[in-house]
């Protein structure tokens, strides 16, 4: 929901609570004292293994093919041809990469595990056309798109919508720009029980328990604004599993070397040589179309990895030297005092 991602202005912080202290315990644990990195196979940091010497030789020659060239080795190893020339210098250099790094890693007997899926959320809110710093977001659509990482695939999704309290009556502005009818909102249930068939979607997939997972969304704002927000005005703790996740537009940019204007989600799409499939907006729409993106850096070579966590009631980065950890087993959320 990216119109109101950039409009909206955080809303004053409120008192410490118990739910406040255990996301910073949550935060301190997972993003300040976990520094100790995973290994990886070659040893990380040790530079003077040979496969590394053939990487930079590798990196060397595509650095100087131009993009005629460089389309034209991506079609002679099978790879996607589509995308910018920077895009296309990146998959072929993960390509090299990966290929010279799992030849050594098989040679070692040590090769990376990674999450078994990822679930992709993008919340729709209420919104005003101007929204003042006061306004409370309250989530209206509920969707996940979940990714197997083995067979780099959509293979399942989840779209409830949500009936909101504070400010029961959508604006102009919000209709049109989600396409959600007022009808729609009132025909569905509150959020503590649309959350409660979430949790339950999630179980099924047995996610947490017998499959590693974590989630992924586009920005901050749908976990650190929105779904906290949304626990607030509807009284319930903050759920344990949604409390780290990966910010797809970080990951993105670091990934492709490319500045924050061309992380936006019509700009990855184009980098990649994609164009949006749906309505804009439309939440589950939103989250197929940062799915595919995912999808398409996986194939790059992107490691995916969670990089945002809540720090008491506001997003904070996690440093790349921590563990690659899976989400928590989804529980019922639980109401707060």
């Amino acid at each position: 929901m990216e119109s109101q991602k950039k409009s909206s202005q955080p809303a004053n912080k409120t008192s410490t609570s118990e739910e406040d202290k255990e996301e910073q315990c949550c935060a301190n644990t997972s993003c300040e004292e976990n520094e100790k990195q995973e290994p990886s196979s070659p040893k990380q940091g040790d530079f003077s293994d040979p496969v590394y010497k053939e990487i930079a030789v590798a990196n060397g020659t595509i650095n100087r093919m131009n993009s005629d060239q460089l389309r034209a080795k991506c079609a002679e190893l099978k790879l996607d041809t589509r995308g910018v020339k920077d895009v296309l210098k990146k998959r072929l250099k993960s390509y090299y990469k990966r290929q010279k790094l799992m030849h050594s890693a098989a040679a070692n007997g040590n090769i990376d595990v990674y999450f078994d899926y990822i679930c992709v959320v993008d919340y729709e809110a209420t919104c005003e056309e101007n929204n003042p710093p006061d306004y409370l977001h309250e989530i209206i659509e509920f969707p996940m798109v979940l990714i197997d990482t083995h067979t780099l695939e959509i293979v399942d999704s989840f779209q409830e919508y949500v009936k909101p309290v504070v400010n029961p009556q959508l604006s102009e502005f919000c209709v049109k720009l989600t396409g959600i009818t007022q009808k729609t909102v009132d025909e569905a249930e509150t959020f503590h029980q649309v959350l409660k068939r979430a949790v339950s979607w999630l179980q099924e997939k047995e996610l947490g328990t017998k499959y590693k997972y974590t989630f992924l969304t586009d920005g901050s704002w749908d976990m650190g604004k929105f779904l906290h927000t949304q626990c607030k005005l509807s009284c319930i703790r903050y759920p344990l599993f949604a409390r780290k996740w990966i910010n797809i537009r970080k990951s993105y940019g670091n990934f492709y070397k490319v500045p924050r204007t061309q992380t936006k989600l019509i700009c990855m799409l184009e980098n990649l040589g994609m164009q949006y499939d749906g309505r804009p907006h439309c939440g589950l729409d939103d989250s197929c179309n940062i799915a595919r993106i995912a999808i398409h850096m996986l194939k790059d070579g992107c490691e995916l990895r969670v990089n945002e966590c809540l720090h008491s009631g506001e997003p904070r980065s996690v440093p790349i030297s921590a563990p690659i950890e899976g989400a928590p087993a989804p529980q019922t959320p639980k109401k707060r005092n």
